[in-house]
């Protein structure tokens, strides 16, 4: 019986092999094309664009940077990047990632350690670093479920943790269209692999 595919074209052309990626197959603009396009909150979000994960990952690394200041710049690219596995394998809602069971923490891992090493990062962060930037993921996810998802306070505080009272938050988030978000990620990506030089 012939193997089924486990590789996608990308629009770069690579061939990206998901059960034995390299980081030879990674390329940033197809990573912010695709992260651009796939919509977090499963697209159950208000606006005339869906909240995209190229713009949430955008916004996780200003959390990250306010809460961390003198992050190295490294991890501030590990922020921006912490869901870039998704440009390939969608945004699965946490009950979903639940019931599909280890398989797809095992298959975002393997794709992590290959876009980490092609952009020079270590494969596997520091416990510190990702609790951090995890942190940063929940605060990121309450302001999408109270200002766009339809989440009540009480509702995001329960699942997503209250944000700390000292942190400046963003006063708005209006979901943007595509190819505008998938810009500022690319521009946001450069800037910190020029500071990394």
């Amino acid at each position: 019986m012939k193997p089924a595919r486990a590789w996608q074209r990308m629009l770069s052309g690579r061939r990206l092999d998901l059960l034995d990626p390299t980081p030879m197959d990674i390329e940033l603009e197809d990573i912010a094309h695709g992260l651009a396009f796939v919509a977090r909150w499963n697209g159950q979000t208000f606006g005339d664009f869906p909240y995209s994960v190229a713009e949430h990952s955008v916004l996780v690394e200003q959390l990250f940077t306010a809460a961390q200041p003198k992050a190295s710049v490294k991890w501030q690219l590990a922020a921006l990047l912490h869901d870039a596995p998704e440009y390939v394998i969608g945004d699965m809602i946490s009950p979903v990632k639940s019931a599909v069971g280890p398989g797809y923490a095992e298959l975002d891992s393997r794709l992590t350690a290959a876009i980490h090493l092609r952009f020079g990062l270590p494969a596997t962060l520091p416990q510190t670093i990702k609790r951090q930037i995890k942190k940063a993921d929940r605060i990121s996810a309450w302001l999408e479920a109270t200002q766009i998802a339809g989440f009540s306070i009480e509702e995001a505080n329960k699942f997503f943790g209250t944000p700390p009272d000292d942190l400046a938050l963003p006063v708005v988030l209006s979901p943007r269209p595509p190819m505008e978000v998938k810009a500022d990620f690319i521009t946001r990506f450069n800037q910190l692999s020029e500071a990394l030089l």
